[in-house]
């Protein structure tokens, strides 16, 4: 079918992770796996934060809504993947992938701002331990958060809006297994470069000022810790910071690992089956790097768990 001009599409076509017929059971069954643990674990997080009144501290405060944020992260993609292997068909509307696009860059940039301002609370806590309570009060945590709902919420719009005002070619096949901006902008057939433009600026942005954030207040919670005198008392320090920090390397590594695969390939399959590592492997692992690390957390879900065997 030859390339043409056409403003008035219904559907994109995901062409998914593999096209082999064989595989897809198999995949089916990987990705609901997955999709599982990831749901259910994030779910307990939250309800162990909820139920417990000692998690009720800032920490465990963004950690609840990071949980939050990883549990809607996945459910804008697999979901759908699940449903077009079982259904065997690759069709998403247009109005389903710009719905998806910008749900999925919402929770995806949330989760990066988010683990900034986890940073910044180890930072006070560990740094200002004297004034962390005044540092970290309710007021401004409320702050914290809204800003970066709000964050969140206009850089997506800003993208979708922006997508809204291409058009697009007869040729509607994305090379992914969720409607990824960038694959979608390829395939307009109008200029885009205002919206390549607006995609490496925004990356470059929410990218490297969060980052930046996070090195600044680890290389202050390094500072802070050497000058603890007794060997227990940096251990005790550093543990605070140990879940956050995996959580931090999982996140940007995966990330940098995707950009990396995609900068050196041009093969857009390869790129989609590195982008499960960010998309769906990271939010399922971050449960239980916050459970097996963090003794609180711990205790918070074996009282969980009692309670229901009790209730039983």
């Amino acid at each position: 079918m030859e390339p043409g001009n056409q403003t008035g599409i219904s559907e994109f076509i995901l062409l998914g992770l593999s096209e082999e017929v064989l595989l897809q059971p198999l995949l089916f069954w990987i990705f609901l796996f997955m999709y599982l643990v990831t749901f259910i674990g994030n779910l307990l997080i939250i309800l162990a934060i909820i139920t417990d009144s000692h998690l009720h501290t800032p920490m465990y405060f963004f950690l609840f809504n990071l949980s939050f944020s990883d549990m809607c992260f996945t459910s804008t993609t697999i979901p759908k993947m699940l449903w077009n292997i079982q259904t065997q068909s690759q069709v998403i509307t247009y109005e389903g992938c710009i719905v998806q696009m910008y749900f999925f860059m919402l929770f995806g940039i949330l989760d990066n701002i988010l683990l900034t301002v986890m940073a910044y609370d180890r930072f006070a806590a560990i740094c200002h331990p004297l004034q962390y309570m005044i540092i970290m009060n309710p007021r401004f945590c409320g702050f914290l958060l809204l800003t970066s709902w709000l964050v969140s919420v206009l850089d997506s719009l800003l993208h979708g809006l922006m997508i809204l005002r291409l058009s697009f070619c007869t040729k509607l096949e994305i090379h992914h297994f969720f409607c990824e901006l960038y694959e979608v902008v390829q395939l307009a057939c109008s200029d885009t470069f205002l919206n390549d433009l607006m995609i490496y600026f925004a990356s470059g942005v929410l990218v490297i000022v969060p980052f930046t954030g996070i090195l600044f207040s680890y290389s202050k919670i390094v500072s802070s810790i050497l000058k603890i005198s007794s060997t227990r008392g940096k251990y005790k320090a550093f543990s605070t910071c140990l879940s956050h920090l995996s959580t931090v390397s999982l996140f940007y590594g995966t990330s940098l690992g995707v950009y990396l695969s995609s900068a050196s390939t041009q093969n857009s399959r390869v790129t989609a089956v590195a982008s499960v590592m960010y998309t769906v492997v990271t939010p399922m692992l971050n449960p239980f790097i916050y459970s097996l690390k963090n003794k609180d957390i711990k205790q918070a879900l074996k009282t969980l768990f009692s309670r229901e065997m009790f209730s039983v």
